[in-house]
């Protein structure tokens, strides 16, 4: 499958997760959730962005400075005790979550979608659906996606954690694997995008760190 593909596939489990909490390594505390939105964006200028989410299009206001992430080529040398994971992954028929992507984030934004996401696959007519802290068994060839923080299993496996639950995921040699990285980019119409956000008293939603998840074109992902 080509990594494009893998993008693609995630960016549709992701787009069902709007608000994403925090978890600690192991059996530590669970932190503190941050909220964020997830969507592709409408219209963006130089103080604020429209995103088209699941819910409808929000608008966000932009702070300077804006700290923005893209994914650079990484390896699972650089997944730790302490690292925050993305996983997309396949239920094979056994029951084993085999994983398709591993997508590291920095500290920054750990906690971004986080929990596992049961969605359909590719190509089905039925409706996704998303499980928010807690897992329910997933449907035979479902995939889905795991976000939280990672403890090392043995052999080619990795134990991700989230609120209230964990996924066992064996991760096969060659697997893409991405770090989350701040870079400049140029964000445009069309990119899927997490934006990290904070709700004012007047309810207006702020942001200073947006991570390009897929570019629109090859010009926004410079």
């Amino acid at each position: 499958m080509k990594f494009t593909t893998l993008l693609n596939a995630a960016a549709v489990v992701i787009l069902a997760a709007q608000v994403v909490p925090n978890i600690a390594w192991a059996q530590g505390e669970l932190a503190s959730p941050i909220s964020g939105v997830l969507g592709k964006i409408q219209s963006v200028t130089g103080s604020s962005l429209d995103v088209a989410t699941a819910s409808g299009v929000v608008h966000v206001a932009i702070k300077q400075p804006l700290a923005t992430y893209k994914q650079i080529p990484s390896d699972l040398t650089h997944v730790t005790s302490t690292s925050y994971v993305g996983v997309p992954s396949e239920q094979q028929a056994d029951g084993t979550q085999v994983a398709k992507l591993v997508i590291i984030f920095p500290k920054e934004l750990r906690g971004a979608a986080e929990g596992s996401v049961l969605t359909d696959a590719p190509g089905a007519t039925t409706h996704s659906r998303m499980t928010n802290g807690s897992v329910s068994k997933p449907a035979v060839s479902a995939s889905r996606m795991t976000n939280g923080s990672v403890e090392k299993g043995g052999g080619s496996t990795l134990v991700v954690r989230y609120q209230d639950g964990s996924q066992t995921l064996s991760v096969p040699a060659g697997v893409p694997v991405t770090l989350v990285a701040k870079e400049k980019v140029t964000l445009g119409a069309g990119d899927t995008i997490y934006a990290a956000t904070e709700k004012l008293p007047d309810g207006t939603l702020t942001t200073n760190k947006i991570f390009q998840f897929i570019a629109a074109s090859a010009s926004n992902a410079k």
